[in-house]
């Protein structure tokens, strides 16, 4: 039973620091234009 007062606030900050790099990724656009990056790939025009 002790180790549930280690637990849940480890827990409750893993809950929150996930969701601060979820917040971060998002306010610096890491998810816009995701079909532009994979469409580069395809094209190639190096060669």
């Amino acid at each position: 039973m002790d180790i549930l007062y280690l637990l849940v606030p480890l827990s409750i900050l893993l809950v929150f620091a996930i969701g601060g790099v979820f917040w971060w990724a998002l306010n610096h656009r890491q998810f816009d234009e995701l079909d532009q990056v994979g469409q580069s790939i395809i094209d190639d025009k190096d060669s």
